[in-house]
């Protein structure tokens, strides 16, 4: 009995000193969410929420400083400690972009390092200081730090030809104007009350700098200062440029999971131009275009030129990788090519992705600028067509996407398959299962000419006598409307069906023609994807006319897609 007894105490304490300490546990895991809960709202207290706790005479005298008065209390601040600072930092961003530097070292160089690093003894001012509540989140504070900085840095580079020959190279009067983003994250109990702290440049304003062979001249070696001078800016884009971030661990921990990954793909067709600016003195310019979202070379797309003409027709596909779809933009720069010469710039133009709908195919012109910063420029630069389709990871299945090929078998499959089985859609399974195999988007392409409003008059009579000639570029293939006399409106309502071999590279041309006796004279065109009528299977719009003072065309699209396999192997 006193051995039953005994068991039962010793089961009974047992078991309570068990619920006791999972009741502690659970106890100390909610404080210390409370409290890293309690940290952030301290964080993010305004002033006016303070004065709802403390009454005035207890804040001290920063606390009521104005926002200037901030900066300037911030800046005499880090002048203090900036000796500190710049040892540090130095070291910091020296490992940091040394290893990027070598990576994008010039063919003609044989090895390019630092052998000297050090910020000065200016210390950069702040102009600007705010944290972002939406960017933030509920474990962790984004703030971000407007600076200029007019250094006076000692930096030089070592750098060793292919023939051997070494020259030290000073980078001198260095002027900077940006944005550093800091997110404090995870927040935790412990002091200082975050895990980690990572910082990036989240946007260069100005970055100005010149180079100097210590001892001689950097002429003498010809093409070696524009080589170094990309070269050290890609290593800055590569190394600390946003959304590029640089994770210092405070407390021990996995942080992994706070670097930025890819979060999508961004597929875009450059389409054509308009209207661009001449560069040349004889003759018409010879245009092509640069697209990226991070201005890294091996991250660029470079479209074919095409020569003499003021409205190249380019309808390139290419496809961009998206890290932050908040924050990045794409961006597009129309060049005139010179041959051996350098390229002269006819204007570019930016697109920020946080405007596209996923899954939305979205058809823009967009207006060539000459500096994307700094708009003042009312010069006519001409403008760019663009069609974009933004695709964020992980939910391609429910996004229509004709440039992902098993997308274009699974759409194909619905479309094909009857109620009983058949050969179209035994092709098309056995294209899903078959790695050897590329698709071509073929089908039928259903084009009726609708309409047209308010073209202008051709005609000595006040009108003209309109007909529409359609064109699909790829395969030349063409058909035209009748043509309606004494018709500024004309109405045609005429169908026409053309074979499309390569949907996605194709282009339709819709041209506006007025009939004469003795010739016929140009109207208007429309020029169009069929990357939409894909998609949506079938639509109706109007469409202005380029290259006419006036008018528009209503067409009616109708897509029926039939599979072609391409043997890849």
């Amino acid at each position: 009995m006193g051995f039953l007894f005994g068991l039962f105490i010793g089961i009974a304490v047992s078991f309570g000193l068990v619920v006791a300490f999972a009741r502690y546990s659970k106890l100390r895991s909610t404080r210390r969410a409370d409290l890293a809960k309690t940290i952030a709202a301290f964080a993010r207290m305004t002033v006016q929420d303070s004065r709802k706790l403390l009454p005035g005479e207890f804040y001290p005298s920063w606390v009521v400083f104005s926002q200037r008065q901030k900066l300037n209390w911030l800046n005499l601040e880090l002048e203090k400690i900036w000796p500190y600072v710049n040892e540090a930092a130095s070291e910091l961003i020296k490992s940091s972009v040394e290893p990027v530097l070598e990576q994008y070292t010039p063919a003609m160089l044989a090895s390019l390092k630092f052998s000297k690093f050090t910020l000065g003894t200016v210390a950069p001012q702040f102009t600007g200081v705010s944290i972002l509540e939406s960017e933030s989140g509920h474990n962790g504070i984004t703030m971000e730090l407007e600076m200029q900085w007019d250094g006076n840095p000692k930096i030089v580079l070592d750098i060793k030809t292919l023939l051997g020959v070494a020259l030290p190279i000073e980078v001198k009067n260095i002027g900077f104007t940006g944005v550093f983003r800091l997110i404090f994250k995870p927040l935790v109990d412990e002091f200082p009350c975050f895990g980690a702290l990572s910082y990036s440049l989240r946007e260069k304003k100005g970055l100005d700098f010149t180079l100097k062979v210590i001892g001689g001249e950097l002429t003498s070696i010809p093409g070696i200062s524009d080589a170094i001078e990309e070269t050290i800016l890609d290593a800055i884009e590569d190394s600390i440029t946003w959304p590029i971030m640089k994770i210092i661990p405070i407390l021990p921990g996995d942080y992994s999971d706070l670097e930025l990954r890819p979060v999508g793909k961004l597929d875009v067709k450059i389409v054509q131009a308009k209207d661009l600016a001449n560069k040349d003195m004889i003759g018409k310019s010879d245009p092509y275009a640069v697209l990226f979202i991070r201005p890294l070379r091996d991250k660029t797309q470079k479209t074919k030129t095409i020569s003499n003409s003021l409205n190249p027709i380019w309808n390139e596909h290419f496809e961009f990788v998206v890290e932050d779809v908040s924050t990045q933009h794409l961006t597009v720069r129309v060049f005139d090519d010179e041959g051996v010469g350098s390229s002269q710039l006819i204007g570019a133009a930016q697109v920020p992705l946080n405007e596209l709908v996923p899954g939305k195919v979205k058809d823009l012109w967009l207006k060539l600028v000459k500096d994307l910063v700094i708009q003042r420029d009312k010069k006519n630069r001409g403008q760019v067509q663009l069609e974009l389709l933004y695709s964020p990871l992980g939910k391609e299945g429910g996004l229509k996407n004709p440039f992902n090929h098993d997308y274009s078998l699974t759409i194909l499959e619905k479309v094909l398959k009857p109620e009983s089985e058949d050969s179209d859609a035994t092709d098309v399974r056995k294209a899903l299962s078959s790695k050897k195999n590329d698709v071509i988007v073929r089908g039928v392409l259903s084009v009726t000419v609708v309409a047209a409003e308010d073209l202008p008059a051709v005609d000595l009579m006040g009108k003209a006598d309109p007909f529409v000639v359609i064109t699909l570029k790829k395969s030349e293939a063409k058909s035209k409307t009748r043509v309606v006399p004494d018709s500024l409106n004309p109405v045609w309502n005429q169908t026409f069906d053309f074979v499309v071999e390569d949907a996605l590279h194709d282009l339709l041309m819709l041209e506006v023609w007025d009939h004469d006796k003795f010739g016929k004279d140009k109207i208007g065109r429309v020029i169009m994807t069929l990357t939409r009528v894909m998609l949506e299977g079938e639509y109706q719009e109007w469409f202005e006319l380029d290259g006419a003072k006036s008018g528009k065309l209503c067409v009616h699209l109708k897509w029926t897609p039939r599979l072609k396999l391409r043997d890849a192997s």
